[in-house]
């Protein structure tokens, strides 16, 4: 039956996925997944019964994105295995629900109050949002970050969501670390306190404390509606605008898949109409 192949599927393929996503995977798993095909020889199950299923879940088209890939590993790694005739995935080709932009992107002006704000907070929170902004890194790369982890002028992540890469940094970037306390093994310590549910110095600042922090700096420096995550997004505009390649962004940006760095070439379309408009006006006249 479909659900022993797939758990037979989780602990044999699942050994390629991070511990994280494993995790993640295994929640659509339980609550997109196995509700329609449980109970159905994995054998038997067919293009137009993955497309019922696909279109069942059309007002959650986030969970039905994410959930179609895995349903696509069970059944090609089914036919694997044997339990399927080998062929055509039946997940092949089903266009996913389409979803509209959330990046949103620093201006300069934006960029300059975000830095007013940032001389004006606590040092630790400060420092690392500086860093995402400086580095294009994950929220979670550098609030995770480890002494061990920065030298010769390079941050060596061990465990990136692509695996482990290295990050370049900027003299201001360096400039920011070299700058940071070290009371510990972490960049970015969880500050002390008192009670059972306290943050502990032992691990790095807790997400949640992050959050706040970003709250407050994002409200002072008048920037509604960014993510912390935009950062990131704002990281790679920037390095387009001033003439960095595609390739070298996904460099920049850890990204192991060029096609995820191309969300950003509209930028590039962008400055492409801005300057056409721009030499017509000029030569227009001639």
């Amino acid at each position: 039956m479909f659900e022993a192949v797939a758990e037979e599927v989780f602990r044999r393929y699942g050994r390629v996925w991070k511990a994280s996503t494993l995790a993640v995977n295994r929640v659509y798993l339980k609550n997109q997944i196995l509700p329609w095909f449980r109970g159905r020889p994995v054998a038997a199950i067919t293009r137009a019964e993955v497309r019922r299923w696909f279109a069942g879940l059309r007002k959650t088209p986030a969970a039905a994105n994410r959930s179609l890939p895995i349903l696509s590993v069970i059944l090609g790694q089914a036919a694997l295995y044997g339990y399927r005739e080998e062929g055509e995935n039946p997940c092949r080709g089903i266009r996913r629900y389409p979803r509209p932009r959330r990046e949103r992107f620093l201006t300069l002006a934006e960029a300059e109050r975000l830095g007013r704000a940032l001389r004006k907070a606590p040092p630790a929170p400060a420092a690392l949002i500086r860093l995402l902004l400086l580095t294009g890194c994950r929220q979670s790369e550098i609030r995770t970050l480890r002494w061990r982890d920065y030298r010769e002028g390079r941050l060596f992540l061990p465990d990136s969501k692509t695996g482990p890469r290295t990050v370049w940094l900027s003299e201001p970037a360096r400039k920011t670390l070299d700058n940071l306390a070290r009371t510990g093994p972490w960049v970015f310590p969880g500050a002390a306190g008192t009670g059972a549910t306290a943050p502990s110095r032992d691990g790095p600042m807790p997400a949640g404390a992050l959050a706040r922090h970003w709250r407050r700096l994002s409200e002072a420096a008048g920037l509604g509606g960014l993510r912390l995550h935009d950062l990131r997004h704002s990281y790679a505009s920037f390095a387009l605008r001033h003439g960095e390649s595609v390739l070298t962004i996904g460099r920049l940006l850890g990204h192991r898949d060029p096609a995820t760095t191309l969300r950003y070439t509209h930028f590039a379309d962008e400055m492409a109409r801005r300057a056409a408009a721009s030499v017509g006006a000029v030569l227009g006249e001639a």
